[in-house]
This record gives C-alpha cells, structure tokens and sequence, in this order.
C-alpha cells in the first residue's frame, strides 16, 4: 500500500518523495504520511482500509472543494488500492491551538483569540450545512445517508455496550430501551435537511495561516443542524466556559440565518436533546477507546463529559427520561468531581498482561513474585472460526464471538470477583504491584480479549488504582 501511495506520488508530480514521515491518526485505523521534495514543498499521503469510507471522504471533499469551502484539495487518488493524495494543512488543530494558548493564559481561561476562531469556524459551519446539502450526492454516505432511527439507536448502542457495560454502570435494559425510544422520537421531530458534518470537533479542525480548514467529514450524512453545533461546543477536551457556549451558539444561528429561516426559540428547545446524543456518543468513543484500549487521551476526556452531564441535569432534560436521568446522575457523581471516585489515588498498579503458552509463563518483571495467572485454553477459541482466525482479541468481531459464550461469561464471572477482592485488599494493605496474566494457545486471541476486559473493568470500578496492560503476541 505505502509503495502504490509512492507511485500515486510519482504520477503526480513526476518523481519521488525526497522524505516520507509517519503522521499520528489518533482514534482512526487510516494511516497518513508527510511526503517531502524540495525545500519546503509538501503534501499528506492516506492509506484508508475501508473502501465506502474512502469513496464518501473523497467524493464530499471534492463538492465542497467545488463550492469554495476550506478543505484540502485532493491531488491525485486510487481508489481500488485505498490510496490518496492531498493538501497539507499542517499540523495544529483548533485543539492544540486552544491548549497552547491555555498554557500561557492558564488552564481555566479561554483565550480571546481562540475565542473569534470558533466564531469563525462557526460562521463557516452554515456554508457546509445548506450549501454542502444541495451539492452533496446522499448516495455516497458512509454508512447511512441520514441520521435516522438506525443511525441515532447506533450511537445510543455504542454508549451502552462501550460506556455503561464497559464502566459497570448500573441500569435496567428495558428501562433504558423505552427512555432511546423516546429520545429517538423526539431528534426525529427536528428533521433532516441539513448536511450533518458528523463529528465537527476541534481536532478536526486544522489552523493553517490563522483561518479554519476542515477534515475527517467522511461520516457526513443529511440530519439536522443541532448535532454540529453540539459537537464543537461540548467537545469534552476543549471544556468550553458554559457562558461562552450561549454565546456561541448565538453566533452560530445568527450566521445559520443568513442560509434559511432560523425559529431560535424552536432549536433552543431541540438543542439539548442533540447535546445529550453527541455527548452518549463520544462517551461510547470514551468508553471502547480508553477503558478498553487504554489511550490515555479519551480516558482524561471522561471527566469533563460527565461535568457537562452534571451542569445539562441541573437544567433539567428536555423530555422524560427517568433511566437516562438516573444513569447519567450516576456517572456525574462518580466522574464529574476534580478527584473522580472522591477517593485518594492509591500506589497500586496492576500489571494485565496475556501471552502464549507455548512460550511458557512471562517472566515476573515487577520484582514481586506474586500474582494471578489463568489459563484460557478450555474457553471456546476463535482461532477456528475461519473469519476470526487472522484478528486478535481486540477486533470487535473477536470481542462478539467471546461476549455471546456463556463458557467465557462464567470464567469471566469467577475472575472478575477474585481479581476484585484481591485488588481492595492490596490498596487496604498499601501494597504497590499486582499482576494477572491470561494465556492461551496463540496468545491472540482469548487471553487478549479477557486482559483487555479486565484492564477495562479494573480502570473503570478502581479508578484510583494504576492499571497497565501488555500483550505479549501483539
């Protein structure tokens, strides 16, 4: 792929790079890449594992290049080998921006500079929704072409299995299903005939010369225009004073009715309803990225969702949810205060690790010599499942096969409890290491699934307590 992306290159310009660099891809399974000739002449290079994906990004990229939006120009792109070409815009987003900004100003201000960027990101977000939807071909949507009752059940899904079962938050399921129901219904009534842009947050908002450009738009869709606005202003990290996001929403409708005819007091009503389902989204983002892979970054993003959580109930919510509600009260007090879980950070870290028995027993690297250590290899393994075969215990088809085992469930069960116990009585007696190993056969695939789950169940029930993972097959 990277050698086709170098030829894609040659037919371009008419030679090679003179430097190929990586370029991170936080939270995304594309791979990008800074090719450099010359002195100073550059362009990014993509390599995108989903085909429909690719074809949506390109295609939107090229309308609203066309309409005089800022966005990268595409240079060149092979669609059949999931290789593109495009525009470098640099490397600070409106994030780093903000947070560089902070550094000198202090972490609890936000900057006046900062500030007219998002008004002008925001008078630029109108031109996406009204004109983007009059030239965009609906077709090319990935996955769906609008945010529909599919699509928003999708994101209240994803909130439950990678938050709430992820962090064991306590609720009723058939409770919780009749509060989606209703919230559901009540998004629909906003409408769909806008292009929702889909997560318009600040790291997908590049500063290049002091103006806004814009990227990732790939999972743009028709919707309504609460969800955008929803997303840049409660983007966790960014941590937006709530006084300036009245403002800024202001701003916002008044540069939205400058396109169509804006009922403001209608959106104010609707607009906290698309708060809480862009908030349950990235929550479930959170969720499957930070407890279950262990980025630091999405976990550091859990307290201040629950904070603007805790400040949305203290307004009250837009309908009946009484689940929701109590779910929601249930993660402000845990999450939302400075110290979450209101206990004092312990000296404990708890190695999680999974390896192959055919390697024989890892090494004790912590010095102690203590520890747990479970053998896998009775649990139904996905090594003979033929689709499951080549992925690990991290892809979520793998994480589905193992989940649905009643066999995996008890093991789980019986696991969880001890590994519980002896972690309380380890902070109790002040000790400062614990480790639990997993093996199987491979060490792929079921001891990579339960060392990722009880990582994720430890950070989320013990969040005091240091945890770390390792694979040793991965």
């Amino acid at each position: 792929m990277k050698e086709r992306l170098i030829g894609l290159f040659e037919e371009r310009f008419g030679h090679r790079p003179d430097v190929i660099l990586d370029m991170a891809a936080d939270g995304s399974q594309r791979q990008y890449f800074r090719l450099v000739w010359g002195e100073d002449r550059t362009a990014v290079g993509a390599i995108g594992p989903d085909h429909d994906e690719n074809r949506a990004f390109l295609a939107f990229a090229k309308v609203f290049r066309g309409i005089g939006l800022p966005v990268p120009e595409i240079y060149a792109e092979d669609q059949d080998a999931g290789v593109w070409l495009e525009e470098d815009l640099g490397d600070t987003t409106l994030f780093a921006a903000l947070s560089a900004a902070r550094v000198a100003c202090g972490e609890d201000e936000f900057p006046a500079d900062i500030e007219l960027l998002y008004r002008r990101v925001l008078a630029i977000l109108p031109r996406f929704q009204v004109l983007g939807h009059r030239a965009i071909d609906y077709r090319l949507a990935y996955p769906r072409r609008a945010f529909d009752e599919q699509s928003i059940r999708w994101d209240l899904n994803y909130f439950k299995y990678h938050f709430l079962k992820l962090a064991q938050v306590p609720f009723n399921e058939q409770r919780l299903e009749d509060d989606f129901s209703r919230l559901v219904a009540h998004l629909l009534q906003a409408g769909a005939d806008t292009f929702l842009y889909r997560d318009f947050q600040s790291r997908n908002i590049m500063i290049r010369a002091g103006e806004p450009w814009f990227v990732d738009f790939q999972g743009g869709r028709k919707g309504a225009p609460h969800y955008d606005v929803a997303s840049l202003l409660y983007d966790a990290k960014a941590n937006v004073p709530p006084s300036l996001r009245a403002a800024l929403l202001e701003h916002y409708l008044d540069a939205l009715g400058g396109f169509v005819a804006v009922d403001r007091t209608r959106f104010r009503e609707q607009f906290t309803s698309f708060v809480l389902v862009r908030l349950m989204q990235a929550m479930g983002a959170y969720g499957y990225r930070g407890f279950f892979e262990r980025k630091r970054r999405f976990l550091e993003s859990v307290p201040n969702a629950a904070r603007n959580l805790d400040r949305l109930l203290a307004g009250g919510l837009p309908i009946a949810l009484p689940e929701l509600e109590r779910v929601f009260r249930h993660i402000a007090d845990r999450w939302a205060s400075p110290s979450p879980g209101a206990a004092p950070r312990s000296g404990l870290v708890v190695l999680v690790q999974s390896f192959s028995y055919r390697d024989g027993y890892p090494p004790d690297t912590e010095g102690h010599g203590g520890g747990f250590v479970f053998d896998c290899r009775a649990l139904p393994n996905p090594h003979h499942e033929p689709q499951l075969r080549d992925l690990t215990g991290e892809a979520p088809a793998v994480v589905d096969f193992l989940e649905r085992s009643a066999e995996v469930q008890e093991f789980w069960g019986s696991v969880s409890d001890v590994v519980g116990t002896h972690v309380e009585r380890y902070v109790e007696r002040g000790f400062a290491s614990l480790t639990v190993s997993f093996g199987c056969t491979g060490g792929r695939h079921r001891s990579v699934f339960l060392a990722a789950k009880l990582a994720a169940h430890l950070a989320a029930r013990y969040p005091h307590v240091g945890v770390r993972v390792r694979h040793a097959k991965l």
